[in-house]
C-alpha cells in the first residue's frame, strides 16, 4: 500500500504518440499523476477536459500532468485529439503502473463486481516522493481540488 512520503514507483509506458516516457525523466518538477478508466466515458472525458482547463495554470506551477489507464494507444490518440488534450496520456494495457499504485480494484457495479481502475490521483514530489494521494476522486473537480492544494 503506497502512503504520503513514500518513493513513487518508477514506470516507462508508451504515450498516444508511441513514445516511451518514464516517471523519472520528471525529477526536478511535480507531477500530477492521474489513473482513469477509460478514454472517452463520461466520467474519464470531464476529469480529462477538466485537467486540459486548468493546464495552462498548473504548468505556470511548474507541475506536469499524466493521466494513465489500460486504453491502447491509439486509443489516446483519438481521445486528445477530439478533446484537444495538451497532456500527457499513458497506456498502460499490462497494468504495471495501474498495479503499482494499487489502483486496480474490486468494483460493484448494480450488483456485478468486476476489476477495473478505481480513479485516483497521486501528486509526487520534485524529488520523486508521493505528496498527496487521492482516492475515488470525483471527475469534475479533481483538477480544481490539486491546483487549491497547490
Amino acid at each position: 500500500m503506497l502512503e504520503i512520503g513514500m518513493k513513487a514507483p518508477d514506470f516507462t509506458l508508451l504515450d498516444k504518440d508511441g513514445k516511451e516516457v518514464s516517471l523519472s525523466d520528471f525529477r526536478g518538477k511535480r507531477v500530477v499523476l492521474y489513473f482513469y478508466p477509460r478514454d472517452n466515458t463520461p466520467g474519464c472525458t470531464r476529469q480529462a477536459c477538466a485537467f486540459a482547463g486548468a493546464y495552462a495554470e498548473l504548468r505556470q506551477k511548474g507541475v506536469e500532468v499524466i493521466g494513465i489507464s489500460k486504453d491502447s494507444i491509439a486509443s489516446h490518440a483519438k481521445f486528445a485529439e477530439k478533446y484537444d488534450l495538451p497532456f500527457i496520456l499513458l497506456s498502460d494495457p499490462e497494468l504495471k503502473a495501474i498495479q503499482a499504485y494499487g489502483v486496480w480494484q474490486e468494483k460493484k457495479l448494480y450488483g456485478k463486481v468486476s476489476f477495473g481502475v478505481v480513479r485516483t490521483t497521486f501528486i509526487i514530489d520534485e524529488e520523486g516522493n508521493i505528496e498527496a494521494i487521492m482516492p475515488k476522486v470525483k471527475p469534475d473537480t479533481n483538477a480544481a481540488e490539486i491546483l487549491e492544494r497547490l
